[in-house]
């Protein structure tokens, strides 16, 4: 059950990007950076940890996860060093991910071979 639950609310998601791009003018990367901004005020407000609870992995793996993540490292950083916090609580929070990210880009841009278009 939890499997159906991750995949309909994170194709929920999916079809909100998907309508955003097709019934807008906004840009791919300007949707990219909404779905973050949109779960970094979600995760503040508190609504956004719910719906991780209910669809696990549909909630925490589309970008407005990594919002909420942002968040909620945010708040955790607040509470143990007080107004630094603000500053380092995201990127600690989001470290691994980030990193992954990074890593995996230099393995394929050194793996694969650049075409022009």
């Amino acid at each position: 059950m939890m499997f159906l639950k991750a995949f309909i609310v994170g194709g929920l998601i999916c079809v909100i990007g998907q309508l955003l791009i097709d019934l807008t003018k906004m840009t791919p990367a300007r949707i990219l950076v909404s779905f973050v901004v949109i779960g970094v005020i979600l995760g503040a407000l508190g609504i956004y940890q719910p719906l991780v609870d209910f669809a696990g992995a549909g909630a925490t793996v589309p970008l407005t996860g990594f919002g909420n993540a942002l968040a909620r490292g945010v708040r955790e950083a607040i509470k143990e060093d007080g107004f630094i916090g603000v500053l380092t609580g995201g990127l600690t929070a989001c470290a691994g991910g980030v990193t992954v990210a990074i890593i995996s880009g230099l393995i394929v841009a050194l793996v694969t071979k650049p075409k022009d278009k």
